[in-house]
């Protein structure tokens, strides 16, 4: 029993000085970290909508391409 207790008391002091450590270390405030999170995916959303929508144009004038290209039939 006494492991167990010298275990748990081992535990919750390592959990206390990593919660100060964390508190102490961060760069920046809880809603900081928010609006910096939020930011990169307003980007990175935008991003991915941008090189869609070039991928999507360039699609179509494949397309269009191969729909006004002279189809090469072959007669045996």
């Amino acid at each position: 029993m006494r492991r167990f207790m010298n275990f748990v008391a081992g535990a919750l002091c390592g959990a206390l000085v990593g919660s100060v450590t964390a508190l102490l270390l961060t760069p920046k405030s809880g809603e900081g970290l928010r609006n910096q999170l939020r930011q990169r995916t307003e980007n990175f959303r935008d991003e991915v909508r941008e090189a869609y929508g070039a991928r999507v144009a360039q699609l179509e004038t494949e397309l269009e391409n191969l729909r006004t290209r002279p189809s090469k039939k072959t007669d045996e």
